[in-house]
């Protein structure tokens, strides 16, 4: 039922090339060039500009691309409705994530609902910036997505885990040992940012316990931070989440002053979700709970 002419125009948009879009569809590029044409074609003026080499659009093109998004988005809606029919032997759900969900929950989560629901296709996109992924659900760019509370949205959101923030240390640091990491020591020593995802709450607990931490490194990467607090290069302050299973030598405790995020699964309305995305929910808080146990 996709049009994929309009899956042609977002993925090129989205890429900047007509060669990353193809790879994303499964395409050849002369198919993906065929399938934009017919859309020019139809819509009788020009969406992108060819450059050697990449893709961008043109004024025309970035006046439509939101309009394409919306009907890519409501066909997507109609052939999940359609599918219900079928009592889920059919579908597809688009899951938004972070780095940590996707890497400690999604594979557990995603293996579970495809033995479930072997029909029903499991899209998943990962982004690190909250306000994108919140964007994402509220277009219906995705069906629901794993957020932190607060969100900035009015979405429909539904509490999972509390996930504390951990001070990562090398093993032969002084307080690897220790009960807890004090704030004197946040204040004094190199200090590894990671900047993305979580940036923000770790920002926000500093300005709380009125710590000025000395940063060294600003990295978005979280193997990269972990990767150099391992080698002494300072601490860093990290999701529970990430921390867990580490393939890096790391010491992991808990501030002096304990700090804690609220992860959820979130969506714009539980009224006109699909069944395949209730069903999704319905798996994901079950492999929880029976993951964790209960939470408060």
């Amino acid at each position: 039922m996709t049009n994929m002419r309009y899956e042609a125009a977002l993925n090129v948009a989205n890429t900047g090339s007509f060669k990353e879009a193809a790879l994303v569809m499964g395409y050849t590029q002369a198919g993906v060039s065929y399938l934009i044409n017919a859309l020019e074609k139809e819509l009788d003026c020009t969406l992108f500009v060819r450059d050697y080499g990449g893709a961008h659009l043109t004024a025309e093109g970035k006046q439509l691309l939101p309009w394409i998004q919306d009907i890519s988005n409501a066909e997507r809606r109609l052939a999940a409705r359609l599918s219900e029919v079928k009592q889920l032997e059919s579908g597809s759900v688009h899951v938004a994530t972070f780095t940590s969900t996707a890497i400690q929950w999604l594979p557990g989560i995603a293996k579970t609902f495809s033995a479930k629901y072997p029909g029903v296709e499991l899209h998943i996109t990962l982004d690190d910036d909250q306000e994108e992924l919140e964007e994402m659900i509220w277009r219906g760019d995705a069906d629901c997505g794993f957020v932190v509370s607060p969100l900035t949205h009015k979405l429909h959101a539904i509490h999972l885990r509390s996930d504390p923030l951990l001070v990562a240390v090398a093993l032969d640091h002084p307080l690897a040992d220790a009960e807890s990491f004090p704030l004197k020591n946040m204040a004094e020593e190199p200090y590894i940012r990671l900047k993305s995802g979580v940036f923000s709450e770790i920002d926000s607990y500093f300005k709380r316990v009125g710590v000025t931490p000395h940063m060294r490194f600003n990295i978005d990467s979280d193997y990269a931070v972990m990767s150099m607090v391992s080698k002494g290069l300072g601490y860093s302050v990290l999701p529970g989440l990430i921390v867990r299973d580490t393939p890096f030598p790391l010491a992991v405790l808990p501030p002096e002053k304990p700090v804690e995020r609220r992860v959820g699964i979130a969506l714009r309305s539980m009224d006109a979700a699909s069944s395949a995305t209730r069903a999704f929910l319905e798996v994901a808080q079950a492999w929880i709970e029976q993951a964790y146990g209960k939470d408060s």
